[in-house]
């Protein structure tokens, strides 16, 4: 068995994911809240033949390095990179940014809890705060009657609703995670929970570490262009030379077989 052609066969696949990993992250560029995400290598087990490191090679004495041979490489992991992103101004009173640490919660369909950092937020037919997908807004918001005048977020969360009969005062929470990197993907910029992310813990914004809110603000994608252009670049290179191997190899396997000629 030439181990060469499997190895470089593992590389190339576990390329070809790097370049889809770097592909959603350049697409989605331009959605509100997005977190990149990052692909995580390990290389695979190795075979040890009989001379290992630390064996004995006689009258006492110990091999200081021994023999192992790799079979490649895979894919770990690719994990999301919540880093900030640049909050972009929009003048939209729904549109709420989160600077810092948290998530807005958001009911599914299914009636579970997603979480998500785009506040690009709309009003219903019933002045309930909603997200684009019509989805209902939680996080402490409360419906806007008919008629208010304003909506002002305050930095701390405080919501006051303006209205003919008076102004209306409450304070909105956040959601944050032991380990958001082990949050699940759903698309929709949505989140949801797993064992690997830990349970929820909710505050308000701008206390005990929680992020604060934006008014007028969006959050932009965390994608920086010019660093996965590079990603890019290195992820078809490393790809052309796996590729390299399979052919060194498939030379050399050519070549014993025509020894007998």
């Amino acid at each position: 068995m030439n181990l060469s052609l499997y190895s470089a066969a593992t590389g190339m696949e576990a390329q070809q994911l790097n370049l889809n990993t770097i592909a959603n992250n350049l697409a989605n560029v331009n959605t509100p809240g997005f977190k990149r995400s990052k692909i995580e290598f390990q290389d695979l087990l190795y075979q040890k033949p009989a001379r290992a490191s630390g064996s004995d090679s006689g009258g006492g004495n110990l091999v200081p390095t021994g023999v192992e041979v790799g079979n490649g490489s895979r894919v770990a992991a690719t994990s999301k990179v919540f880093t900030q992103g640049q909050l972009t101004q929009t003048g939209e009173q729904f549109d709420v940014a989160i600077q810092g640490d948290g998530f807005f919660e958001v009911q599914r369909p299914d009636g579970t809890t997603g979480y998500t950092r785009d506040g690009s937020f709309k009003l219903n037919a019933q002045g309930q705060v909603v997200t684009v997908d019509g989805l209902p807004v939680l996080s402490g918001f409360q419906p806007v009657p008919a008629g208010a005048s304003s909506v002002t977020i305050s930095e701390n969360g405080s919501v006051t609703v303006q209205t003919a009969s008076g102004s209306n005062s409450y304070r909105l929470t956040l959601a944050r995670f032991a380990n958001p990197a082990g949050l699940q993907s759903l698309g929709g910029n949505l989140y949801a929970e797993t064992a690997a992310s830990g349970t929820p813990e909710t505050g308000q914004p701008g206390e005990q570490g929680y992020g604060s809110t934006v008014q007028g603000y969006i959050e932009s994608s965390n994608v920086n262009i010019v660093e996965e252009m590079v990603n890019l670049i290195t992820a078809q290179r490393a790809y052309e030379i796996n590729s390299k191997s399979i052919q060194a190899s498939d030379e050399m396997l050519q070549n014993v077989a025509q020894m007998k000629r």
